[in-house]
């Protein structure tokens, strides 16, 4: 097991469990991982005991659970079962944790539910006081793509955010909305976030929802996908495998 400096996290719900799209899935994420030298942490929602709260929830108690996996990681990146990594040079100690990088990409003074919130990042923030990166769609937070730095804050974050009043709350949008609710209501965490632009770590593949996927870009998330049609999430992962394989194979 080692000591990984990252481990990157993805749940998959179980009707996605051992079919050929989540072998996609888990294929990207241990090639990327294998390159850096980083941990792997694939669960299933079904693993986790959420008491009938949606299977999103699964997302938190993951992250925590790969915290206790990999006590000595660094980082914990949590990237959606419906994303693929695009970019496999990409460290996230340097593409997104970097403190020169992190302090050019953070939006300070940015208000956390656009364009009403009141409550906003802060302005005064420094890239070695960040926990939480995290992006922003159309809707408002993204939980997609999530990165948190190891430690004694990230274990209270994440059993903050997974505490069972939040899960029965019935959020329209689940761990999202709670996420929200959360770092406007509890400076110890606001203090800790930095949210950046949405490219840098949770790319989408069509631009209804978000920033679109550009090339260079470290991952695309199939936002909106659905299980079957045309618009599915196996269609849209095949739109990309190619690229994804090609860049991995040529990076060796």
């Amino acid at each position: 097991m080692g000591k990984p400096p990252v481990v990157v996290v993805t749940v998959f719900d179980d009707k996605y469990d051992n079919t050929a799209y989540s072998q996609h899935i888990k294929d990207n994420r241990i090639q990327y991982a294998e390159k850096h030298g980083y941990g792997t942490f694939i669960a299933k929602a079904g693993d986790y005991e959420l008491s009938g709260a949606p299977a999103s929830w699964s997302k938190v108690v993951a992250m925590r659970h790969a915290i206790t996996k990999f006590p000595d990681c660094k980082y914990v990146w949590y990237l959606d079962q419906h994303a693929l990594i695009m970019s496999p040079g990409s460290r996230v100690e340097e593409h997104v944790m970097g403190a020169h990088r992190l302090e050019e990409m953070m939006l300070k003074d940015h208000p956390i539910v656009p364009p009403e919130s009141i409550i906003k990042t802060f302005s005064h923030l420094k890239a070695r006081d960040v926990d939480l990166v995290l992006t922003q769609d159309k809707d408002g937070l993204s939980t997609t793509s999530v990165v948190v730095r190891n430690g004694e804050w990230a274990k209270f974050f994440l059993d903050t955010w997974f505490d069972p009043m939040y899960r029965s709350y019935n959020f329209q949008k689940a761990e999202t909305h709670a996420l929200e609710h959360i770092v406007q209501w509890h400076p110890t965490i606001l203090s800790k976030l930095a949210i950046v632009p949405q490219r840098a770590i949770n790319a989408y593949s069509t631009v209804d929802h978000g920033a679109q996927y550009k090339d260079g870009d470290i991952a695309v998330v199939f936002a909106q996908c659905s299980g079957t049609g045309t618009k599915s999430c196996a269609n849209e992962a095949e739109r990309y495998s190619q690229k994804w394989r090609a860049s991995f194979g040529a990076d060796h």
